[in-house]
């Protein structure tokens, strides 16, 4: 049905990471799509980015007609993006186009057409064989024209112009007050329409590209945040996502045997989601660490997103538990991305996340603590950000691991972060502490495993200089174990303790 849909109405595939996506295929293929927005928004950069993608990736020459900028000025802006549009000049790939259009200049009279516009981009076209059009932007043309009948006229005449061309074209336009654009009609002669916006809420800058239309064509009609970065745009299509992700029977460690042990595969389904909650310094991070290092000597890659401590920091805590990371950090098993949760957005944290993860291609996510972005956003907005985290990491078939911080005042309820993901984690571990006869516990037990069996035990740990251990009845009242008389933990309540872990 898809094969049949895209052979009646062909597309133009954009290059543009996530926009094919949420356009089903890319721009109607021969006919024109209107890209509007305020300024800064990137309505340049993206026809950049669509005439060298088209290049690069498809072998289609492009034309880049500009009425704002000269050659040298647009060379300049986009090499940090490494786009070589000299090169591409050279090679008769790309043909770009100063026109300098002055208002002064302009006589609005009933003779008036764009006669000459027309021969200058017809020949600029058939001088490389262009597939491709990028007219930036469209007031220039039209700034002395207030007659709205002639005005609408040469905008249908630039239209079929280019569609009689068999060009695939992108024009651009100004936000207008109260209207897409300033003149209020090129969005009504425009097989598709593409509005960017670039919106500040409370210091956070925060990207944003919705379709308007798309004639012919089904289309992603929801809001999408999209990246401007050091390789072009990047479009998230977060909300188009759906149940639909493949489910694994094969186990992956927790990184501990006696964990482990406690659920009734043996661990975690592979490309499942767990949840690590608890209280300051509970160990949620070395449970974490540990996860992300069994993934590692299994040769599979890990993106360790920290939002509180840098990379060294993060090495140097996990080496004095006996974690090192450090080997697999050398030979790129290991990635670890740090950043302030107030760097950015929510959404824009979810992009980046996406970006790198389409990059390392990891086959572990650990994301710590996502309790930092509630700095940054309401409960809701957490969660819808969560949401789509999850889902994109199952679609990949990734296994995932979420910490949060929860507090003694509160119940996990109360938490935002733990109410916005606790009831979409395949696997909940609590982790606690607890005061005996004056000495500290940690203690973790198991809230949920979806589709597995698990103990229902609360049972207490130690951290070590080889990590976290389990204290089962047979290791916790060893007299002779060193780590137990060197962690000095208490003697005298036995029978209490049998009370509490009595799970064989």
């Amino acid at each position: 049905m898809k094969l049949k849909q895209k052979e009646l109405f062909p597309k133009t595939p954009t290059g543009i990471h996530g926009l094919d996506e949420i356009t089903e295929g890319g721009f109607p293929k021969g006919r024109s799509t209107l890209v509007c927005g305020s300024a800064g928004c990137g309505k340049t950069l993206l026809g950049m980015q669509f005439l060298v993608k088209g290049i690069q990736d498809y072998d289609d020459p492009g034309v880049f007609m500009s009425f704002e900028e000269s050659p040298k000025d647009l060379s300049q802006n986009v090499v940090s993006l490494g786009f070589d549009l000299d090169k591409l000049v050279a090679n008769k790939k790309l043909k770009i186009d100063y026109v300098r259009v002055e208002r002064s200049e302009i006589e609005e009279t009933g003779e008036y057409d764009l006669e000459g516009l027309f021969i200058r981009l017809n020949h600029a076209i058939d001088s490389i064989g262009a597939k491709r059009v990028v007219l930036d932007t469209i007031e220039s043309i039209f700034a002395g024209m207030q007659n709205e009948g002639l005005l609408r006229s040469e905008l249908r005449r630039l239209f079929q112009w280019l569609k009689d061309k068999g060009v695939t074209s992108i024009i651009t336009g100004e936000r207008g007050e109260g209207s897409l654009t300033r003149h209020g009609l090129e969005e009504y002669v425009s097989d598709c329409v593409i509005l960017l916006d670039f919106r500040v809420i409370e210091q956070i800058a925060t990207r944003r590209l919705r379709i308007i239309k798309y004639r012919g064509s089904t289309h992603g009609t929801n809001e999408y945040p999209f990246l401007i970065d050091e390789t072009g745009i990047s479009v998230l299509p977060i909300t188009s996502l759906k149940l639909e992700h493949k489910t694994f029977t094969n186990i992956v460690s927790t990184g501990l045997p006696a964990l482990d042990r406690l659920f009734g595969g043996g661990g975690f389904f592979k490309g499942s989601s767990t949840l690590v909650t608890g209280t300051a310094g509970t160990a949620k991070t070395i449970l974490a660490a540990g996860f992300a290092l069994s993934s590692c000597k299994r040769n599979e890659r890990v993106l360790l997103f920290s939002f509180e401590e840098s990379p060294d920091q993060v090495l140097r805590n996990m080496q004095s538990v006996g974690i090192n990371l450090k080997p697999y950090l050398k030979s790129k098993l290991l990635l670890i991305h740090s950043s302030r949760p107030s760097l950015q957005g929510l959404e824009m944290h979810l992009l980046l996340l996406s970006r790198i993860i389409d990059d390392f291609k990891p086959r572990t996510v650990i994301v710590d603590p996502i309790s930092s972005l509630i700095t940054i956003g309401t409960s809701s907005e957490v969660r819808a950000m969560l949401v789509r985290l999850l889902d994109m990491l199952k679609v990949n078939e990734i296994n995932a691991m979420f910490t949060a911080l929860t507090h003694n005042y509160a119940n996990e309820t109360t938490d935002l972060s733990v109410d916005a993901v606790s009831s979409l984690a395949d696997t909940w571990i609590r982790l606690c502490n607890e005061e005996h006869n004056g000495h500290r516990v940690r203690n973790l037990s198991i809230i949920k495993s979806r589709g597995m069996g698990h103990s229902n035990e609360t049972l207490d740990f130690i951290i070590t200089n080889k990590g976290i251990q389990i204290l089962d009845e047979k290791i916790r009242f060893n007299q002779n174990d060193k780590g137990m008389q060197q962690a000095g933990l208490f003697a005298g309540n036995k029978s209490n303790n049998k009370k509490r872990h009595n799970h064989k």
